[in-house]
């Protein structure tokens, strides 16, 4: 099935230069680049086809009031706009295509109030995650989202993506942080609702239009985010263990046994553990490979002096159990690190493992096991020399997938072919083709084996009505086509 909706078309040269000029007129002289100034960072995001494209213009505004100034001329011109954060994406939405203007909200920095009766943080759009971390632990607070883009990926970003990381367990995704957002809608009203109160029910509660929205349907320039109290403790161990069916009963044990302590439950099967441990330098096997599967674990608490005894206790509890095979607990900050180096060698992926095709795609955990060995099979049946690697949150329910095909360089590398069968499973496991990392151009083709055409019918709706000329990111998450494989 396949449903199109009609797409801004670029604007003609002279009304292009109208627009740039009134562009001009509400930026300051750093705030517009055009022509050969535009710099190269602005035409891709993290994810970028193979000859990205010159935007028209990039439109780099210090506060809101210029935000909106700048979509109400967009919009009145009809110009397709792309904001963009810190280019960090994987789904291809910040990355502009033939005559878009990017927004960047780069300008736009600086945490305007860390509220410690409230709990809460107020920040500009354009911040980084990692500095918004460091002003909130600076308060003896935890901005607790968090993911390996941290020095580079916005707040306004991840709030549009509803970033996810390796906290989600304990603390939720980027929408359980946020508790006000200001946005700027396609027409340049602005939308203010900075509020900090956990409850409030005082009708529709609009944040919830922009969180994960990818920039389709307005443009966040401020938040109030939720923070935690900043832990005293941290506790972590690498584990070996058989069975997937051990790796979930793992996870409930854990987070009875530790009481809401759990802060993340990161899975490897053996065949990632053996390819980082010994194609990706400085990373150093813990444990003896050959075991079927490790699990990665942390708990984060407030008192060392109960938070060590009570997780060696778990541990011990799980091994009498036959739930783990074998163990390392860190002992020190640095071993704590190196183990999640493994973890975090995914990065190397994309130098040693090119060309691959990566898939972030959710499920329900009892399954997920399951679900990685149906989709082995369906690789190798369709590609036979295919080299897989599964690992993933999983105790949010995440789970990561790469593909790689040895000896297939690009243009030739089947990426389209190779989402449509790893999608095809997942769509008869009943799972999400996006778990965390959005929907943008990559995975647009495909939203329908996650989506029932009445939820597309209502996207549609509400794209039509918050953005009637379709300028806002047009092309993204549900703007054209839409296929289900069926």
């Amino acid at each position: 099935m396949t449903t199109s909706i009609t797409q801004t078309q670029p604007a003609a040269a002279s009304s292009r230069d109208a627009l740039l000029s009134e562009l001009a007129a509400v930026l300051d002289p750093a705030g517009l680049q055009t022509g050969d100034a535009i710099e190269t960072r602005f035409r891709k995001d993290w994810y970028a086809p193979l000859d990205p494209v010159p935007p028209i213009a990039v439109a780099r505004p210090r506060n809101t009031a210029e935000v909106s100034a700048v979509l109400a001329i967009c919009h009145r011109h009809r110009q397709a706009v792309v904001p963009q954060g810190g280019l960090t994406g994987l789904a291809g939405a910040a990355t502009p295509a033939g005559g878009e203007l990017v927004l960047s909200l780069e300008r736009m920095r600086g945490v305007e109030e860390i509220d410690d009766q409230a709990g809460t943080m107020t920040v500009m759009a354009g911040t980084t995650l990692q500095a918004a971390q460091e002003a909130a632990r600076a308060a003896e607070w935890l901005l607790p989202v968090d993911l390996g883009a941290r020095g580079s990926c916005q707040i306004g970003g991840n709030i549009a993506t509803n970033a996810g990381g390796n906290r989600v367990i304990r603390y939720g995704m980027m929408r359980d942080q946020v508790l006000g957002l200001e946005a700027v809608l396609a027409d340049g009203t602005v939308l203010t609702s900075l509020n900090k109160m956990l409850k409030n029910n005082a009708g529709y509660d609009l944040r919830q239009l922009f969180i994960g929205s990818e920039g389709t349907l307005g443009v966040i320039t401020r938040a109030v985010l939720k923070l935690a109290p900043l832990p005293a403790s941290t506790q972590t161990a690498l584990c070996a263990l058989s069975r997937y069916e051990d790796v979930v009963q793992l996870l409930r044990h854990a987070q009875r046994k530790l009481a809401g302590r759990l802060s993340a439950f990161e899975v490897m099967w053996a065949d990632f553990y053996e390819l980082v441990t010994t194609r990706v330098s400085g990373v150093r096997a813990p444990l003896p490979a050959g075991h079927p599967f490790y699990v990665l674990l942390d708990l984060q608490g407030d008192d060392a002096g109960q938070d060590a005894p009570a997780f060696e206790s778990m541990l011990e509890t799980a091994m009498d159990a036959g739930l783990i095979q074998d163990a390392a607990v860190a002992t020190s900050d640095k071993e704590a690190q190196s183990f999640w180096q493994l973890r975090d060698a995914v990065a190397e992926f994309p130098v040693m493992w090119a060309p691959n095709a990566a898939f972030d795609v959710s499920l329900p955990i009892g399954r997920i096991g399951e679900f990685a060995q149906a989709l082995r099979a369906a690789v190798l049946d369709r590609w036979s020399t295919a080299e897989l690697v599964n690992f993933g949150h999983v105790g949010d329910s995440n789970l990561h997938v790469s593909v790689y095909l040895p000896g297939v360089a690009l243009p030739d590398f089947p990426e389209h072919e190779i989402s449509e069968v790893v999608y095809r499973v997942v769509q008869d496991f009943g799972g999400s083709i996006s778990a965390e990392h959005g929907i943008g151009t990559h995975k647009k083709p495909f939203l329908g084996c996650s989506r029932t055409p009445e939820e597309l019918a209502v996207m549609r709706l509400l794209k039509r009505t918050l953005d009637p000329n379709h300028i806002l990111c047009p092309g993204r998450v549900v703007d054209l086509e839409v296929v289900d494989l069926d």
